[in-house]
């Protein structure tokens, strides 16, 4: 019999699994002022498949990190929000964008991703 490795639990690792997916974190990023229909989210995030983002979506909200809510209504409407335990990200989702920022800086590349700096950030 082959033994198992151990199982490790790494903090980072654990918040990788959770917001590591292509499109996790700008999902979360731009659900952070409030709900957004998929249509929405699909015009911010253009270069996301629609496969693909789906995908991460379903997986976001299996993780528990966001709301899935369909309004009976013709066409069917369906919003996504953050639950509490996603809002529990901004301040990380804050702190990639401020690395980013200063990163890109740095490197003297242009932001033009149409992302607004984290609240009380005025640059």
């Amino acid at each position: 019999m082959t033994p198992q490795p151990q199982q490790l639990n790494c903090p980072v690792s654990a918040t990788l699994r959770l917001i590591g997916g292509k499109y996790k974190a700008l999902v979360l990023w731009h659900l952070v002022p409030g709900e957004k229909r998929y249509g929405a989210l699909a015009r911010l995030i253009y270069q996301a498949t629609p496969k693909m983002l789906t995908q991460q979506l379903r997986e976001l909200e299996a993780d528990g990190l966001i709301t899935r809510t369909v309004y009976p209504v013709v066409p069917p409407r369906v919003e996504y929000a953050l639950t509490p335990f996603g809002q529990s990200l901004k301040p990380v989702l804050d702190l990639m964008y401020t690395w980013g920022e200063s990163y890109m800086m740095k490197q003297g590349l242009p932001i033009n991703c149409g992302m607004a700096p984290p609240d009380g950030d005025e640059t």
